[in-house]
Order: structure tokens, then sequence, then C-alpha cells
């Protein structure tokens, strides 16, 4: 009987995987299973799985004290993914399997009690670690190999129980296994999934709102954050849940970083598709900081600010979140990143999204005006004093609306627009065939760089390298000196500049793309 066997898995922390040696020993004395390497109650919790898939797989438990060593020790490990490792290095160790085959392959998966193979979280980037240390081979469940076969070159071995890969160890020809439905990957997406609202919704459906249309193109072309502030019904989340389908499908590169967030979250749909469309999310009101940034008690996991990374975080009734939910958005909106630490470790998340916030101008939604019917007379008054006005929009800080690139007032439409024909109406597609444009110019002025998107261009290197001319400028210092604009504000009107330049074909922006980038910026 070998005393000593070694197999190979993967701990992923945050997205970013690293390899862990399974080391097994069997020695004399009382019987035991002996678990060490700072596991977290689910990977402890293995002992007891793997025993009885072992024995219910046709395979004698060694009788003897067994102990397993994760390796490096030092590095906190949390899943049930690593079931199928220790279950082959104590095979290997008692003998029942030989372990010359366990050399460069990564093993991962979560053990039933009757043997099967159960599908787990964070394949994509366990694999893509594995494939970066070298890793001949990966073993993974059989409802995860879509997922694993997004990486290019790393042989997939998908087996159903623990019967097959015993099989394959010993050079033995599968047996065949029946699918068990219960192990299917449980769907925990919201509402339309990564990619909502893109092939479903059409940006025709929108009626009137002529400039909230532009300003979603303008946003779409350049990536820039988006605030709309409205009566309720004059069609805020409308705009929103279009912005995905004006945007481009991810880049291989980007639809992978998108694809083992999701994968990590647990989020991704059976059989694991690359997520090409932008992701959408749209947390509800009530969301807790962890829920938005993301955390938990002892392992963190990523939340709605990095499920969102590449798409789009549409927060509806912004006052409504709590305060520290919006100024925790403050970092990530300028890093493009989470860091998330605990004491057991820390993890950090992608997080570059565009931020789009809706709003009613009070608590009522009226506004102070009133509301007012097809006919233009008023219905309905506002039942807001003047300080709940100002104590609903104030949940807004200053430091986070200055982070903000575009913001519009939008009115509601009256009859006449509610009931034109839509075949006058620009399409998603139209829309987004001039978005693709400006997009190709920007890539182009920005190729060389780490930046992909007017929006994510520093300020300091703007105004050295893609300044307009002078002219252009009287606006902004205009506006600088009386303080309506702040430093940042000026970067951020700099960048929508460049947008409407872009969606206008030109190759600087003059005063008229300045003086439009700077209405949006203060119209609201």
């Amino acid at each position: 009987m070998n005393a000593l066997a070694r197999a190979l898995t993967v701990a992923v922390v945050g997205v970013e995987g690293q390899l862990v040696s399974v080391e097994a020993h069997i020695a004399g004395g009382l019987p035991a299973f002996v678990l060490v390497g700072l596991p977290d109650t689910a990977l402890s919790e293995s002992r007891d799985r793997v025993r009885a898939a072992v024995v219910n797989s046709g395979h004698p438990w060694p009788g003897r004290r067994i102990t397993v060593s994760l390796s490096p020790a030092s590095l906190p490990k949390a899943g049930a993914h690593f079931d199928l490792a220790v279950a082959a290095a104590v095979l290997a160790a008692a003998g029942s399997v030989p372990s010359d085959r366990l050399a460069g392959a990564a093993l991962l998966g979560e053990l039933g009690l009757d043997g099967r193979v159960r599908p787990v979280r964070g394949v994509l980037p366990a694999v893509l670690a594995a494939a970066a240390a070298g890793v001949e081979r990966v073993v993974v469940p059989h409802a995860n190999a879509a997922e694993a076969r997004l990486v290019p070159d790393v042989p997939v071995l998908a087996v159903r129980s623990l019967r097959q890969l015993v099989a394959w160890l010993c050079g033995q020809p599968c047996p065949e296994e029946d699918d068990d439905e219960g192990a299917a990957v449980p769907a925990i997406l919201g509402r339309g999934g990564p990619g909502v609202g893109a092939e479903r919704v059409d940006l025709a459906d929108v009626l009137g709102q002529s400039e909230g249309r532009f300003a979603l193109e303008v946003c779409a072309a350049g990536g820039h954050n988006l605030f709309l502030l409205g009566k309720p019904g004059t069609g805020k989340t409308m705009l929103a849940e279009r912005l995905p389908g004006l945007l481009p499908p991810l880049g291989r590169m980007a639809a992978l970083e998108v694809t083992a967030i999701h994968s990590v979250a647990g989020v991704l749909p059976p059989g694991g598709p690359l997520v090409r469309r932008p992701p959408f999310q749209d947390p509800h009101h009530t969301a807790s900081p962890v829920a938005i940034i993301g955390g938990g008690s002892a392992y963190p996991r990523p939340g709605a600010a990095s499920l969102a990374h590449r798409g789009i975080l549409f927060l509806d009734e912004v006052p409504e979140f709590s305060r520290p939910v919006l100024d925790a958005l403050r970092q990530p909106l300028e890093s493009g990143e989470v860091v998330v630490s605990r004491a057991a470790g820390t993890a950090r998340y992608p997080a570059r999204f565009q931020l789009v916030a809706a709003a009613n101008p009070c608590p009522c939604g009226v506004g102070v005006g009133g509301a007012t019917g097809g006919s233009g007379a008023e219905t309905l008054p506002c039942r807001c004093t003047p300080n709940a006005r100002v104590r609903y929009l104030g949940k807004l800080s200053g430091p986070l609306l200055d982070r903000v690139d575009v913001r519009v007032e939008m009115a509601a439409p009256d009859r006449a627009t509610l009931l034109a024909d839509r075949a006058f109406v620009e399409s998603t597609a139209v829309v987004a065939d001039r978005v693709a444009g400006a997009r190709a110019r920007a890539e182009a002025r920005l190729r060389g760089t780490p930046w992909g998107v007017n929006a994510e261009v520093p300020g300091p290197l703007l105004r050295r390298r893609w300044l307009p001319a002078p002219a252009a400028l009287r606006t902004l210092d205009r506006h600088l000196r009386q303080g309506t604009l702040s430093a940042r504000g000026v970067d951020r009107v700099l960048r929508v500049a460049w947008t409407l330049a872009d969606l206008d074909g030109r190759d600087r922006p003059d005063a008229r793309h300045v003086n439009i980038a700077t209405s949006l910026r203060i119209a609201a």
C-alpha cells in the first residue's frame, strides 16, 4: 500500500486561482480522518462526503489514520470543490488507483454521498489558473464542462461520478452514468440574466424624450455614467434597460473576465456559456452594502457592482438606497475594482461598470410644479415640503454626483407623443450602429494605451495629450471660476466632448461639443 499520494486542485480567492497540492498520508493508529491547511466549514465537512462517496462507489475505506494536507497551508481554502481531489489522493494513498496519472492533472468537483460529482462555482478562473501553472489536464464535473472548455489548449475530462474518475485513473473504460437532474447548476440569476434586455427590448419603444435618448447614445458611445431625474412614468427605467442593447458585444478577454466573475458568484446559467453581452444589474433599493459591493462574513463574494463589470449598474429610485451603499460606490467608480478585506484574507473583484441612476424629483414623485395630464392641466399637487425635497435628493452626495458625467432632467411626454407612430422613431439597431462607429474612432485614437473608451482616460493625460483648441475651452473657464464645475467635472466634460466629436466623426472637439457636454453635466 502506498502510504503517501498527491493530487492537485485550485483555490479561488476573488477571481484569481492558485494551485493547491492535496497530500494524503495513511499511517497506523486508530481510524481517523484529519484535514489540515486552513479549510472552511464546507471543506471540513468533506471528511464525511468523501468517505460515503468512496464506499458507495464500491471501494473499501482505509481503516487507519488518514491525514490530508492542503498546501500552501497559509492560504485560506473555501468550498466543496476540493472533494474530488481529496478522494483521489486518499484512493491513491490506499493503493486503490495508480498515482502516476494524478500527476499534472487538476481535479475540481463536489461529491455527493452516492459518489456523483456535482457542479461547483468558479470553474473558469480555476481552469485559467491551472493552465497558467502548467497543468496538463483538468477534471471537472460534467455540468461544468462547457465552462471549463472556454480556456483553450487545456484538455478537459468531464466526469459524472467518482466511478468514472477511478476508471480513467486505472486506464479502464468509463462506466455509463445517468444524468443527475438534481446536480444541475442552480440558476441564481436575477431578472433577465447577465445580459438582460438587449434582445427583448428596443429603443423604438421610448416615445419622445429626445434629450434622454441623446444622452443614452452619448453614454453608450463613451462609457459615461448617467443620472436621470424625472417624475414617475417619464421613461427613466425604459431608457436604462435599453442601454445594454446599444453597447457592442464584449471582446474575448472582456467576456472571459465577466464570465469568471459570474462563475465565482454562481450565477452562470446551466452549460456555462461565455457571456458576450454586457451585463445589466438592477438591484433593489433595499440591498445592503455587501449585496452591492461584495463581501461576506468570512470569504468574500462579488456583489452587484462586480457582476456589472463591463456592463451597466442601474440604481432605480437611487435616493431610496442607503447612504453607506451610495458612498461605497465612489471608490469603484474611480478605480474600476472592489477590494474586500476580511480576517481570512483580501479579495479583489473587477468593477468597471457604467452607473445609471434614476430619481424622482421628490418623495411623492410629483415635483414642485405638480403632475400634468395629457392636456397640460395640473391634476395633482406636490405633497412634499421644501425641506423634504432637499433631504430626498440630498442623499446623493456631492462626491458621488461629481463622478457622473451626464445628467438629464426628463419631462413627461404629452398625449400626441405617446400616440405617435413608432415607425418614425429610431430603433436600437440604428443607434447602435452610430455607437459602434464612435467607439471605433475612440479605440483607434487610444490604441497603444490601457483604455478603450473616453470615460476611462485619466484627466491629466486628457489635458496634456488630447486637449481641445483654446477657443473651445472658454465655457469651461467660466464655469470653473463660478464654481459650477469642479476640477474633476472639467475632466469629465472633456471626456464627453471627445465622445460627441467621435459621434460627429470629427478629429477634435470644437466649441459646440464642449458647450453641449457642459450642458449635459449641469442640466439636472
